[in-house]
């Protein structure tokens, strides 16, 4: 048997375990770093994996953090924001009400065609001298105790060899190599399940309308390049398009509502879509769109008993150890996240430091990042199609990513104790104002239902975020660099923004029902009141219509 020594073993060469190999190298050129992937590389492009969508925190990641801003730029398609369009049943697209911005927002994030990017970071991850064995099979782990080297086992090239290192990082996606071994799954009450598909070639909304007003509400007139969401009760369906000139496309939807045995072939998906987005269903059938691939998968969303290790010496990221939902992208996020605190903890190891209690800390960081995030998708699937609530909801869940975690990720406070500890009073303020705002946003959308509200008009409406001078700015100030009292002045104040919106949105809520409980915002709220300057303007409520529209 052949066997090597190494100072970090990464289980796991995708997305969470090529970036992690080449951040450690990046920061500790002396560190030895193995990847052990199943996988041989190059990998196809287009149909590989999805995750295809980046936000903020995962662009600056990739783009900065990793400095593979060049290749995102050269290879990879600059993403035109989230597009939200409610329309189920409809054809009449440009009579929907759209979400979305109509000029690029100063943060970019991309379209990531995830095989090209993975063999871009095979290379970069070699050429930053880690250690690639791709083909290979895991056959066994042995926990090292007391200090002792961990063990792996595996093949390669028909060869049986072994590896011991000081430490054991499982990211080996929901095969969860380490994860099972300890016994660390765990799941999640989010009954979501997904089916998906590439086909050859680009869909573009603006075929969807002969209108040319309608076609250019956008500058540049690319809706294509936005992650599209198709809304209705209970479901989204996504279009994001690659730069090997593919498109993915997704169904997403709550379990209860829209089985997944109702979608889990094409054709069974493709006779969903005729009733529910009729319209991406005639683009589709209209020819040029060759199928690539279909896969499915039930109840993708999970936790993790345990993520970080300090006395154990290992660590599980990306979908090794959680995953929450689509919707938002947030997948990348958490990689940036994770392989951040694991990084952190290898260079506290490697100074001679206790890692043990900063172990601990991260974890409880990162699982409360996990759990605020998870309330964002979970029991609300029902507000996806009610074209009056859900854009408040996106508003809403954006400013609350905007205002802290990614702010925090940008600074590079994330494990800054300093920081972390002057500003613990207004993370467990956002925390109780978005439990309590979910709350509010999810009887509210029950309440238009009962009483039969017209949930999806035909008011051809484009609330448009990059008009929000507010919600605009809170975008461009991810990139400033503030000393830490700056930050933590700004941050402060941010939070007390999330205040004025959600005084102002129970204030709309009570206005379309008097009837309607504050969900304890109104104690959480004190004698805060609804700002005098609306945040929002009235189309945005449905009293009138957006200055883009009109």
């Amino acid at each position: 048997m052949h066997a090597t020594d190494t100072d970090v073993a990464i289980l796991g060469g995708g997305l969470a375990g090529l970036t992690l190999a080449l951040q450690l190298r990046q920061r500790d050129p002396a560190l030895r770093v193995t990847v052990i992937e199943r996988q041989r590389h190059p990998v196809r492009e287009g149909a590989f994996k999805v995750g295809e969508s980046t936000v903020e925190i995962g662009a600056r990641y990739f783009a900065d953090v990793l400095g593979l801003r060049d290749h995102l730029e050269a290879e990879h398609i600059r993403k035109f924001g989230f597009r939200f369009f409610f329309s189920d049943g409809a054809t009449d697209i440009d009579r929907c009400t759209e979400l979305g911005v109509s000029r690029l927002l100063p943060t970019p994030s991309w379209q990531i065609d995830r095989g090209r990017f993975e063999n871009h970071l095979t290379q970069r991850v070699r050429e930053a001298g880690a250690t690639l064995f791709d083909g290979a099979v895991v056959r066994g782990i042995d926990m090292g105790e007391g200090g002792a080297p961990h063990r792996v086992r595996y093949e390669a090239d028909g060869e049986s060899r072994e590896v011991a290192a000081r430490w054991l990082v499982d990211a080996s996606g929901r095969a969860g190599l380490l994860k099972r071994k300890l016994g660390l799954a765990e799941t999640n009450e989010h009954n979501a399940n997904s089916v998906w598909w590439r086909v050859s070639g680009h869909l573009d909304p603006n075929d969807w309308s002969d209108d040319p007003h309608w076609r250019a509400r956008c500058t540049p007139p690319d809706r294509w390049r936005s992650t599209n969401h198709m809304c209705g009760e209970g479901y989204w369906f996504w279009l994001i398009p690659l730069s090997s000139n593919q498109h993915s496309l997704g169904i997403v939807c709550d379990g209860d509502i829209h089985p997944l045995e109702s979608m889990n072939t094409h054709a069974k998906a493709m006779d969903w879509l005729r009733r529910h987005q009729p319209r991406v269903a005639q683009s589709l059938e209209a020819g040029a769109h060759e199928l690539q691939d279909f896969l499915f998968l039930r109840h993708f969303s999970h936790s993790c008993k345990q993520v970080f290790s300090g006395e154990g010496r290992w660590a599980l990221t990306g979908e090794a150890g959680v995953f929450l939902d689509p919707f938002y992208s947030p997948g990348s996020d958490f990689i940036a996240i994770s392989n951040t605190y694991v990084c952190e903890l290898i260079d506290a190891d490697r100074r001679g430091e206790p890692v043990a209690g900063a172990a601990a800390l991260y974890q409880q960081l990162y699982f409360s990042f996990y759990a605020n995030t998870m309330s964002l998708y979970q029991g609300q699937y029902r507000l996806f199609g009610d074209a009056q609530v859900m854009p408040l909801k996106v508003i809403w869940d954006y400013t609350l990513y905007w205002a802290l975690l990614a702010p925090l990720y940008f600074a590079g406070h994330q494990a800054r104790l300093p920081v972390l500890g002057a500003l613990r009073p207004q993370f467990a303020q956002a925390a109780a104002l978005n439990l309590a705002m979910q709350a509010l946003l999810r009887d509210w959308g029950l309440r238009n239902a009962a009483r039969g509200d017209a949930l999806q008009p035909r008011d051809s409406r484009l609330l448009d975020q990059a008009r929000i001078p507010w919600f605009h700015e809170l975008n461009r100030q991810l990139a400033d660099r503030l000393d830490e009292p700056a930050f933590v002045a700004r941050t402060r104040g941010d939070v007390e923004l999330m205040h004025s919106l959600a005084a102002e949105l129970l204030t709309q809520a009570r206005a379309a029902h008097p009837e309607i409980g504050d969900h304890g915002l109104a104690a959480l709220l004190g004698d805060r009141r609804a700002p005098p300057s609306p945040l929002l303007d009235g189309a945005w409520y449905g009293r009138a219509p957006s200055a883009a529209a009109a």
